[in-house]
């Protein structure tokens, strides 16, 4: 496992990655022996494993972590959760929110366990669909509750930067399951609660 938590990394593994780094600087035309990169292939290495420290985390096992019986079968929402991405097509992050709720079916999870979902999926290369589907699955997986809905809404560096390049361009993916895919009353409150 090349990371674990945030000050502990694989030696290995980062010196690999430091490695090719420096090998991208130098066919950029960098100088590695420059003061200001020396430093800087260890420093993208540790970058990089954090940012998709995701695959070494368990987003059932967190939720079940802190999972109660509770006699509650109306919407759960927790909402504006920051996230950070990273693309997988250019490797440039993608920055936004989360929305996300749940009916419960006879058991909830720690509103914080629900932020942790979503870092979960985050840190890893991702396609923002993707990412989407994959929260509501989680949370679906560990709760069994009645439905799962999620929005995410997110600005892309990969279209701000290079490329089009516009800056303002916010996307928006969706995803539900049970309830909010079958009832639309359910599916408009989320809707109206996030905005």
């Amino acid at each position: 496992m090349p990371y674990t938590r945030e000050d502990n990394y694989d030696d290995k593994v980062t010196a690999q990655i430091a490695g090719h780094v420096k090998e991208i600087l130098h066919l950029l035309g960098e100088d590695n022996e420059r003061e200001g990169l020396i430093k800087t292939p260890e420093r993208v290495a540790k970058a990089l494993q954090y940012l998709t420290k995701g695959y070494y985390q368990n987003g059932i096992d967190i939720i079940r972590s802190a999972t109660f019986e509770e006699e509650y079968e109306q919407m759960v929402l927790v909402k504006d959760i920051e996230l950070f991405s990273t693309c997988e097509h250019h490797m440039m992050p993608f920055i936004g929110k989360a929305h996300i709720a749940y009916i419960s079916n006879g058991k909830i999870t720690g509103l914080s366990k629900i932020a942790r979902v979503v870092e979960v999926f985050a840190r890893r290369l991702q396609v923002q669909e993707r990412l989407t589907v994959q929260i509501r699955d989680c949370i679906q997986e560990a709760l069994d509750p009645l439905g799962v809905a999620v929005v995410i809404e997110a600005k892309h560096t990969c279209m701000q930067l290079r490329g089009v390049e516009k800056s303002n361009a916010v996307t928006t993916t969706s995803a539900f399951s049970g309830i909010f895919l079958k009832d639309a009353r359910t599916r408009n409150e989320f809707l109206n609660l996030i905005h």
